[in-house]
Formats: structure tokens, sequence, C-alpha cells
């Protein structure tokens, strides 16, 4: 292990680099850990839903559906919010190819006896008809539809916080779907489960029909064909379903890391990320604040929620990579709903960068990068893979690879996927923190910038406040997703979230 001064850490950094005026730092004195209590594992009432009957019919291609692609348009929609408590409503748009009706299921993900899924709730028969497809801002780039709201749900005040689908089928037998979370930020669960949804609207490129689409990153440079930057969007709308069939990308992180935490009966609830920037959620309710998958796009303040928790004790897991990379800002609607829109202006002037400063890359702000994500996370995105390779273990004696049968050198096959994290000495590290590498694998960039070696991190500070980041796309798919499985990691994880949990009645270390 390697450590960390507070005195080196804010000279690297810079005296009142993170956290937001008047409250502590991570590792500022007097900011002693939050007392935890014993963790609820297996008696709370996520263990009571999912003895539930299980249904894996959601999906398109069951029941004889077909699924959607964006040049018909056949059956799509998209949900009013990100989240919702219960005892609210949520309003789903919806537009079809013809006038017809269709059916809207919701569905709860979990582990179900290993369905993944409960069907919660069905409107039969709402009508649908071909809604305008709205063309791009001129400016931003910006498509926001402004369908009305074909089917409300009202969420029943007993229904558990979790990762919920909405789906829709059409009476000529298509099917999409659309995510949204029921939250419940009143009750003092063990642990937060985040939904990346800004990172998911930052890489939708609906409509993909061959001219209009725009995300984050391209848009269609001519007839059929996708460009790059020069004709990307610098603003994204919630307003406007999922491209295809309405999978988010990678969105099956989010849901096989959901599916093995309700399986090991962990007391879970859940938010989105717009809930971190909007103020909803109060990080020192939990003990930990689990971040399942792909968590690129974040706002000063989804940053400051996180600052927060640290100094609060609340332990913090990405399962991911390349998290915290774009700064953002999450803005309304052109009719004032909050939290509708994403804003990234990334190479290109910002226009508007307000005091959290430009939309640009995090380890861009400030001088001597001093707002890097790694002064958070321990590490930080390094690069890109053609393929997977092999995760390369290190430090095998430590208490994370116990029981895994794991020695140093060994190797997990194809852990190590898409993008990749590692440590970068010449970033700054989290202030007074004692910080083990767990890996160091290999890899080949396939943007030509050399070899590179990721690392999974965990970093603990001086009240024994821990920091985990696999490092890797593969880590939340081999929790349960059946072509990636592997018992290694759920091992490892498993002793994560066992040493997270336990109670703080002093530092653990």
């Amino acid at each position: 292990m390697s450590k960390v001064t507070r005195r080196a850490a804010l000279g690297a950094i810079g005296i009142g680099a993170v956290g937001l005026a008047g409250c502590r730092l991570p590792g500022e004195a007097g900011s002693a850990a939050t007392t935890r209590p014993a963790p609820s594992t297996g008696d709370n009432p996520v263990v009571d839903e999912n003895r539930a009957a299980g249904s894996d019919r959601w999906a398109a291609g069951r029941d004889g559906t077909v699924g959607v692609k964006d040049d018909a348009a056949q059956i799509q929609g998209y949900a009013s919010r990100t989240s919702v408590p219960p005892g609210e409503p949520i309003d789903f748009h919806i537009s079809s190819h013809r006038t017809q009706t269709c059916t809207v299921e919701i569905y709860r993900v979990g582990h179900y006896g290993g369905a993944g899924a409960r069907r919660m709730a069905a409107g039969e028969d709402v009508p649908v008809q071909r809604r305008t497809k709205p063309e791009a801002d001129p400016a931003t780039g910006l498509i926001a539809c402004d369908w009305p709201a074909s089917w409300t749900l009202d969420v029943p005040e007993d229904w558990v916080s979790g990762f919920f689908l909405a789906v829709f089928t059409s009476q000529d037998g298509y099917r999409s779907s659309t995510p949204f979370v029921v939250r419940d930020t009143e009750r003092r669960s063990d642990v937060l489960v985040v939904v990346p949804f800004t990172t998911y609207q930052a890489y939708n490129l609906w409509p993909l029909d061959g001219h209009t689409g725009k995300n984050l990153y391209k848009g269609y440079a001519s007839e059929g064909v996708i460009g790059g930057n020069e004709v990307r969007a610098f603003r994204v709308s919630f307003d406007r379903p999922y491209a295809d069939s309405g999978t988010a990308r990678w969105m099956n992180m989010d849901t096989s890391a959901a599916r093995w935490l309700e399986s090991q009966g962990y007391d879970v609830t859940y938010a989105s990320g717009v809930d971190l920037h909007e103020g909803r959620v109060d990080p020192s309710k939990y003990t930990v604040m689990l971040f399942s998958g792909h968590d690129e796009y974040w706002s000063q303040e989804m940053r400051d929620c996180a600052e927060r928790a640290v100094g609060a004790g609340t332990h913090l897991a990405f399962l991911g990579s390349n998290n915290i990379y774009f700064h953002i800002r999450v803005e309304e609607s052109a009719d004032a709903r909050p939290g509708r829109v994403v804003t990234c202006y990334k190479e290109a002037p910002d226009p508007e960068p307000g005091t959290a400063g430009p939309t640009v890359r995090w380890r861009s702000l400030g001088k001597k990068h001093r707002k890097a994500e790694q002064g958070l996370l321990g590490v930080q995105y390094n690069g890109i893979l053609t393929e997977p390779v092999p995760l390369v273990v290190k430090e095998s004696k430590h208490w994370f690879w116990e029981g895994t049968g794991l020695r140093d050198g060994d190797e997990i096959p194809d852990l190590v996927a898409v993008e990749a994290d590692g440590f970068n000495p010449s970033m700054p590290r989290p202030e007074d923190t004692e910080q083990v590498l767990l890996s160091a694998s290999p890899y080949g960039d396939s943007m030509g910038r050399g070899r590179r070696t990721q690392n999974t991190s965990l970093c603990v500070n001086a009240e024994g406040t821990l920091v985990f980041v696999a490092g890797t796309f593969h880590w939340p798919l081999a929790l349960s997703e059946p072509e990636h499985e592997n018992k290694q990691v759920q091992r490892a994880t498993e002793n994560l979230m066992t040493r997270m949990l336990q109670p703080r009645e002093a530092p653990v270390s």
C-alpha cells in the first residue's frame, strides 16, 4: 500500500478543490465517520419483494413480438421522469407507426428466483398514433419530443424501490421499452444503487433513422452515414425514446448488478444520477453508495454529493470504468421542467460555463488537473480495448481476494473489456488515504495510444471509509450475466460488500 499524506494531497490538488463550501472534505480533521448499524442483509423489503413470482416475458421477441427499428418506429416511448417515488405519477409518451392500441406493462428488475424481473402492472388498450419526429436544433443539436402523455402510472405506495422497465407492445405485435427508477429516498437502506441515466442519454442516438439522430459523440454527416464530433449534439434530451427497442447502451451492466445484489439479499434502494444532481439524495443515510454501471457524465452537483458521502463516512463502490469523466450541466426543458437536458460541449467553446466551469473533461478543470476524477476515485479512465483481455491479479493476500483461490499473476479471462481505468502517478490522488491496486492488467489501447495497464483500486481514508473502483465494463456483467458470470468476481464483490457493510462504531481498516 502507498500512503498519501494530507499535506501532499493538498499540495497536489489545492486546498478546497473538492466538496462544497462549508462541508468537511474527506479526511478533514473532525469529520469522524458516521456510526453505521449492523446490515439488514437477508431481512429487508427487497428480500420480501423477491419472493414474488417473476417473469422473463418483457423482452422483444417474446410471445411472438418483434423488436423495433428507428427508421420505422413501430412503437416507441419515453418516460416523463428518470425516477419517481411511490405515491406519485409518471407519464409515458408513446408514438406508433399507425393509429392503433398498445399495452404498457411495468416490470421491476430483480432476482425473483432467477426469472430476472417481475410484472407489476399493465395498461391495456392504450390508444397510440404517429407523433411528429422533431428535427435537431441547428445550434445545439438538441432533439426533444413534445408528444402528449399516452398513459400514466400512479406508482402504488407499497412498491419497493427498484430498477423498472415500461414495456410497450403494439396491437400489431411490435415491442420496445424504456427504463426508469422507483426511488425511496426517505428510507435508510444499507446500499443506495445509483443508475447512470445522464450517461444513458449521452450515448442515445435516437432516432437512428439514417439522417436525424444525434448524441454527444456523433450524428449523421450525410444520408445514412454517421459522422463524428463535427456533427454531434452539445445538448441531449430525456424527452425522446432510446434507440430502436429502447434498451439504453450498457444498461445490462446495471441490470446485472441489480439482479446479483438482490439475489444476495442486500438491503438496497435505487436512485438515478439526476436525483443526485437535484439534491434528493442525503448520502449520510446510506452505508454504501454503489454506482452499478458506466457512469461517465457528472454535474458538479453530482460530484458534490459523492464527496459529501465520503466525508460522512459512506463508502463508494464503482463497478464499471470511465467514471466521472465529462463535466456536464443538467438543465430544464424548453417548457421549464427540471432535469430534462444534459449539456456537454467538450472541446467546443461552452457559451454558458457558469460557476462550475465549462463542460469539459473533469481532469481539464482547474490548474494542475486539480479536479481530475482520480482525486476522488484513486484511478481514472486510460484507454479503450479492441477486445477483452484477462484481469491480472495483484495483492492476492488482501481480504478482497479471500476465498477466490487466486494468486498474484493469476488471470480472470476476458474481464477487462470495452474501457479501462488505471492509476496515473502524475494526477491527483485521494487525500489522506492508503491505496491498494488489486490488479495490473496490460492491454493495447485501440485508439493508438500504446500499451496501457488496467488497475482495480481500493482506497481507505483515515476514518476507514472505502472507495472501490473495478476499472472495467465487464465486472458487473460477471456478477449475473450468463455469458460473463464468474464465481471469483462474485466472491470478491461479496468480500467488498461484507467489509463495507460492517457496523461502524469505529473506523475500519
